[in-house]
């Protein structure tokens, strides 16, 4: 079981075993993605994902591997590393996982909660439209992140998503 999975530099040739998740499309990218998985018995491998890295996030909960690439949001079964499902060219530009095992991504617009596979989304309603969405640090249940007010671009927001009851409210404004 997957318990760990870290973006990494192209591996030397052998220096782990591999897995090449790839989708044959006329639109991917030339870039590839290469995660370094640590399984619960401290084994490691690395799978290779089309596509720029843009994150890696486990829901140990919910034994789901999610791989956010620029050509792809990849879900991997955390028991086996089997491919589960992929989303062609997501604008997603965050991910991370909640304690209770959900996931957030995020594009510059919304913040989005995905449940038991990237099929079962709900856009979390936030108190402002936002622009440039980036997240932060969690403490406990709660997702802290930044952002702009959209259109009012001199708006910079210090935001706060709490997990438990599935809520954004605005933090204060930073300088």
């Amino acid at each position: 079981m997957i318990i760990e999975g870290q973006i990494v530099n192209r591996p030397y040739s052998g220096e782990y075993e591999e897995r090449i998740y790839d989708n044959d499309s006329p639109w991917n990218s030339q870039d590839w993605t290469y995660i370094k998985f640590i399984n619960d018995d401290y084994s490691e491998w690395c799978g290779v994902f089309r596509g720029f890295p843009t994150d890696v996030s486990i829901s140990l909960i919910k034994n789901i591997v999610l791989i956010l690439t620029s050509d792809y949001l990849y879900q991997l079964n955390s028991i086996n590393g089997d491919l589960v499902d992929l989303e062609e060219h997501p604008q997603y530009r965050n991910l991370t996982a909640t304690p209770f095992g959900d996931f957030i991504v995020s594009d510059y617009y919304h913040l989005t909660r995905i449940t038991n596979s990237i099929q079962h989304k709900e856009t979390i309603s936030s108190p402002i439209e936002m622009d440039d969405i980036k997240f932060t640090t969690w403490s406990g249940p709660i997702l802290e992140f930044t952002c702009d007010e959209f259109c009012n671009w001199n708006r910079h927001l210090n935001m706060i998503y709490n997990s438990e009851t599935n809520k954004i409210v605005i933090k204060n404004e930073s300088t």
